[in-house]
């Protein structure tokens, strides 16, 4: 996958970048961090400017987030709690349990929304349940340009820095993956434990 990106910001400039970026918000087949190392690294070499890099890359991260939010949005919160009436005591979700959920999103939406851009997997995974809220897609916008533009830029900035050796800063891009793939964990464990807590003494 890294040679496929490097081959299309060869062939189509930074658009190739933006494009990268916003498949990875949906499909995460390559880590960002590594298509905007490969981009600072051309930053360095002149290829690019670097505002223009950061300004192309985070456009992409909009692009691609936009898509998730419209996704979520087009299940309306009355759609799920319809599933939820009919479906939910099999699986031990009650409505006041999707209403507090909601709730909760409402309450610090914003903040997952804008910090959610920087940690892998997270910065996907927010985007729905902000268009399920249907959360002001103006305010979405910018919170999701202003926390991708601070991740895009850290990333790029780091390949300009590294320049030949940008493939070297793989290692940390993984690490970082590792520690919120185990946070995720943790957080679903922890879920499913109060899932079955819950259940218990409904029983």
């Amino acid at each position: 996958m890294v040679e496929f990106a490097a081959d299309l910001i060869s062939q189509i400039g930074l658009l190739g970048a933006g494009l990268l970026i916003a498949i990875e918000v949906i499909l995460m087949p390559i880590p960002s961090e590594m298509v905007l190392l490969l981009t600072g690294f051309n930053v360095s070499l002149g290829e690019f400017g670097l505002l223009s890099a950061i300004v192309i890359t985070t456009m992409g991260s909009v692009a691609g987030a936009l898509i998730l939010y419209t996704f979520g949005h087009l299940f309306s919160q009355e759609r799920i709690e319809a599933i939820v009436a009919r479906w939910g005591k099999y699986v031990g979700i009650s409505l006041s349990d999707l209403t507090k959920t909601f709730n909760w999103f409402e309450r610090y939406g914003s903040f997952l929304v804008f910090f959610g851009r920087l940690f892998p997997v997270i910065r996907s995974l927010v985007s729905i349940p902000a268009g399920l809220i249907q959360m002001s897609i103006t305010k979405f916008v910018l919170l999701t340009a202003a926390g991708s533009a601070i991740w895009n830029s850290i990333w790029i900035s780091l390949g300009v820095f590294l320049g030949e050796r940008w493939e070297s800063a793989s290692a940390w891009a993984k690490i970082i993956d590792y520690v919120v793939y185990a946070a995720i964990a943790v957080i679903m464990g922890w879920f499913v434990l109060k899932l079955w807590q819950y259940r218990k003494s409904r029983s």
